[in-house]
């Protein structure tokens, strides 16, 4: 991917980008400029980075943009942008998850495409409206699931897809962290005050931050769809208002004849000595596998009966589907920047084809609209569940 991309004979043309939200101080949004600028596919031209129109000019100087470009708000960026010769042709949006929902409608309904951070939104309701616009639109919706970008993640969806592990029968993925384990958002830690405001967040607080990057994940590789959970969920920090660890049983869709498979998820903010911990392991009639985000080179491949195998990310055992998305030599880690790039370099190449009218090469894969709305209908089951003590609840 990243060779083509170099190719200066016959590169396509840096895609004009904008972004809302992600100004001074703000994590996710230098890290969604870094992956865009990774592979070299987009040029950021304008932005509305912050709240204020104060804050939001110091951010644009910051980052080298023309004052002109610099807006105080998201509506009057897409309304401007939209008139110019040279607007932006995509948008980043990196704001708090209650902004997601009318940023995005305001930029959708002008044609300009989406790549919005997750999750969707910060309910169902906005998440369902928010498809109706974005199909009508005409225009691209990226959700940036970025760990579905690793290479060895798309190896692990390349294997159960071509029945490598036969039959699949069980799902279980988990991400735990231990930055809530107090209650740094009473301190006014940035981070931490949104994520645990049902304002700002939504009904889910570890559930919607990293749950759904779990759930996501599980989904991916294994190609299964979610029928129904029994959720429960703690706020264990005294005083915190969205949950901080939750713990859900999974029964996924049945495909073709076989038993519909089962899965289990655990997501945790409170769970000391994990920095990071996400893993998903995938177990079919004919063997299993297993990936560590935090060694994310490597898969462990089981076939039944047989020894364990290691598969590298340009290794023997390696496919074309991990091949096209690694950039190093093997020996060199990729890791979560490249990941993310490689996210929005699966947006480039599906802008760059619809502009031309032709269809994007079917080996380009990225999140949908669609997938935010299963991961917020994910969210509010299981807060649904948990209220009814752990009842199952359809997805």
């Amino acid at each position: 991917m990243a060779i083509e991309a170099s190719n200066e004979q016959t590169r396509e043309p840096r895609i004009r980008l904008g972004m809302v939200g992600g100004g001074a101080g703000a994590f996710i949004g230098a890290v969604h400029r870094m992956a865009a600028r990774l592979d070299d596919q987009y040029e950021l031209i304008a932005g509305a980075l912050s709240s204020t129109p104060e804050k939001a000019q110091a951010s644009g100087r910051d980052l080298g943009l023309d004052p002109s470009r610099t807006y105080s708000s998201y509506r009057e960026m897409a309304i401007r942008e939209a008139k110019l010769k040279n607007g932006i042709e995509a948008v980043s949006i990196v704001t708090p998850n209650h902004v997601h929902y009318d940023a995005a409608k305001e930029f959708l309904r002008r044609g300009i495409h989406v790549i919005c951070d997750k999750p969707l939104t910060s309910n169902l309701a906005d998440a369902k409206k928010l498809k109706k616009i974005a199909d009508e639109s005409g225009a691209l919706f990226i959700l940036t699931h970025n760990y579905t970008g690793y290479p060895m993640v798309r190896q692990a969806r390349e294997m159960v897809a071509n029945g490598e592990l036969g039959d699949i029968r069980l799902v279980q993925a988990e991400y735990p962290q231990d930055w809530l384990t107090e209650a740094v958002e009473q301190q006014g830690a940035k981070q931490a005050v949104w994520r645990t405001d049902p304002a700002q967040s939504g009904a889910g607080g570890s559930t919607g931050d990293i749950g759904t990057h779990a759930y996501n994940l599980g989904c991916f590789v294994s190609g299964l769809e979610l029928d129904s959970l029994a959720a429960d969920l703690d706020s264990f920090v005294e005083g915190r208002r969205l949950d901080d660890n939750a713990h859900v049983m999974l029964r996924y869709k049945a495909k073709g004849k076989e038993k519909p498979a089962k899965g289990m998820l655990w997501c945790s903010q409170v769970a000391p000595g994990h920095e990071n911990g996400l893993k998903v392991r995938v177990y079919g009639t004919k063997g299993g596998l297993e990936w560590v985000q935090a060694d994310p080179n490597y898969l462990w491949f089981t076939p039944f009966g047989e020894p364990k195998r290691l598969i590298t990310r340009n290794g023997a055992g390696s496919g074309a589907a991990a091949a096209r998305v690694s950039r190093v030599p093997s020996g060199h880690p990729e890791g979560y920047l490249e990941a993310f790039a490689t996210i929005y370099t699966e947006a480039a190449l599906a802008i760059n084809a619809a502009k031309k009218g032709k269809p994007v090469d079917k080996a380009v894969v990225y999140p949908t609209v669609d997938d935010g709305v299963k991961g917020v209908a994910f969210v509010e089951a299981c807060v649904a569940s948990s209220k009814k003590n752990g009842g199952w609840v359809k997805v």
